[in-house]
C-alpha cells in the first residue's frame, strides 16, 4: 500500500510502497478515506514519543470503511463506515470495562505504537470496543477530524472541565484543538476567549464563536482578568509549552479549572504557579482523548448542527503534499489527507 514513511526522527518524509498491516485478532483493518494531520504527528516525527519505532508510518485521526475483521469481532462488517479514537483500549482492563479506555494501561495508538493512518489501510485493535459508526450525514473529512482534536476538546470541555453555560473559557492556541474547544463551548452557552499570537488565527477563532480574542504574550492573563471580571472559570492550554501552560493557569479566577491538552515534551515542561493553585484552590486537570463509549453525546451535538467540525477543515491534500506539510507546524485550519490523491 501507499503511505507516508520516515526512517529517522527529524528526517525526510516520503510517499512509499510499504507492506499492508497485519489483521489483529479481535481487530479490524480500515481502508482510510481521510486522515487528519495533527501537531502530535510532528511530535512523533521529531522523536518526542518513545512508543514510536522506526521506520514509521504516522497518522491517528481517520475515517474510512472496514476492509477486514479479525476473529472474534461481532459488531462490524466489511464496508461499514467507521472512525476511532486515537487511543485504542485493550478491552480487558478495569479502565476499558468501565468505559474509560482513554487511560487504558495497555493502550495502542495508530501512528504511535504501530503504523498509522497516513496510508491506505490502518489496523485497529479490539474493534468491538474502539470502532465508532459514522452517521450518514457526517462526511469522511469531518469524521476524521473527530478522532483526536475534536473528541479531545469535547471531553476536555464537558467531562474534565465541566464547563457550564455562562462561564468564561480561556483557550490558549487557536489551532485544531483550540478552535474545536471554542466551537463546543459556544454551543454549550459558555463564553470563550481565544489567545493566539497569529492575527489570522484570532480572526478565525472570532468567526467560530470566540467572544473575545487576545494576543498571546506576558500580558494575556491580565487582559483576560480584565475582560472577565477576575479571570476565566476554565482555561485550556491547547499548545503545549511552558509559557502557555503557565499563562493558562494564571488566567483563572479563584476556584478555576485548568485543563492541559497540549503535549509537553522534555525542556517544555513548565514550573507551574502552584502557590496560586493552593491559595485560590485551582483544579489542574489533564485530558487525554476520549473513549469510543463517549462518542454518542459528541455525535449528537454534531448531528444537531450546533457544532460543525467541517468548518475547521482546510483544503484536502494528497500524500505527496502531506509529506512536505508534516514536518512543519500545522496551520490553524485542519489539513486532511486523502490517500487516494496524488
Amino acid at each position: 500500500m501507499r503511505a507516508l514513511l520516515y526512517e529517522r526522527f527529524g528526517g525526510p518524509v516520503s510517499v512509499a510502497d510499504v507492506p499492508e498491516p497485519e489483521l489483529p485478532e479481535g481487530g479490524a483493518l480500515v481502508r482510510v478515506a481521510a486522515s487528519g494531520l495533527c501537531r502530535s504527528d510532528r511530535h512523533a516525527w521529531a522523536g518526542h514519543d518513545d512508543t514510536v519505532h522506526l521506520p514509521h508510518v504516522p497518522g491517528h485521526e481517520f475515517a474510512g470503511t472496514v476492509a477486514a475483521v479479525g476473529a472474534g469481532v461481532s459488531r462490524w462488517r466489511v464496508g461499514d463506515r467507521v472512525t476511532a479514537p486515537f487511543v485504542n483500549g485493550c478491552g480487558r482492563c478495569e479502565w476499558c470495562r468501565s468505559g474509560r479506555a482513554q487511560v487504558c494501561s495497555d493502550q495502542t495508538q495508530p501512528g504511535f505504537t504501530h503504523w498509522g493512518s497516513h496510508a491506505e489501510l490502518v489496523a485497529v485493535r479490539a474493534a468491538d470496543l474502539n470502532l465508532v459508526a459514522v452517521p450518514d450525514d457526517v462526511g469522511d473529512d469531518a469524521a476524521a477530524s473527530l478522532g483526536c482534536r475534536f473528541a479531545t476538546a469535547f471531553r476536555a470541555v464537558t467531562a474534565r472541565a465541566r464547563l457550564q453555560p455562562g462561564e468564561w473559557l480561556a483557550v490558549y492556541g487557536a489551532g485544531g484543538v483550540g478552535l474545536s474547544a471554542i466551537t463546543i463551548a459556544r454551543a454549550l452557552g459558555a463564553r470563550p476567549i481565544a489567545v493566539d499570537p497569529s492575527p489570522a488565527a484570532r480572526e478565525l477563532a472570532a468567526r467560530l464563536g470566540a467572544e473575545h480574542t487576545v494576543d498571546a504574550g506576558a500580558d494575556a492573563p491580565a487582559e483576560i482578568a480584565a475582560l472577565t471580571g477576575g479571570g476565566a472559570h476554565v482555561s485550556i492550554d491547547a499548545v503545549g509549552s511552558a509559557e502557555t501552560a503557565t499563562a493558562s493557569v494564571l488566567s483563572l479566577r479563584r476556584l478555576g479549572r485548568h485543563v492541559q491538552i497540549g503535549l509537553l515534551a522534555g525542556d517544555a515542561m513548565p514550573v507551574l504557579p502552584l502557590d496560586r493553585a493552593i491559595a485560590w484552590e485551582l483544579d489542574l486537570l489533564g485530558s487525554h482523548g476520549m473513549a469510543a463509549a463517549d462518542y454518542p453525546a459528541m455525535l449528537a451535538l454534531v448531528a444537531s448542527g450546533a457544532v460543525r467540525p467541517q468548518d475547521l477543515l482546510a483544503a484536502p491534500v494528497g500524500l505527496a503534499a502531506a509529506a512536505a506539510l508534516l514536518p512543519a507546524t500545522p496551520p490553524a485550519g485542519v489539513t486532511v489527507l486523502h490517500p487516494d490523491l496524488p
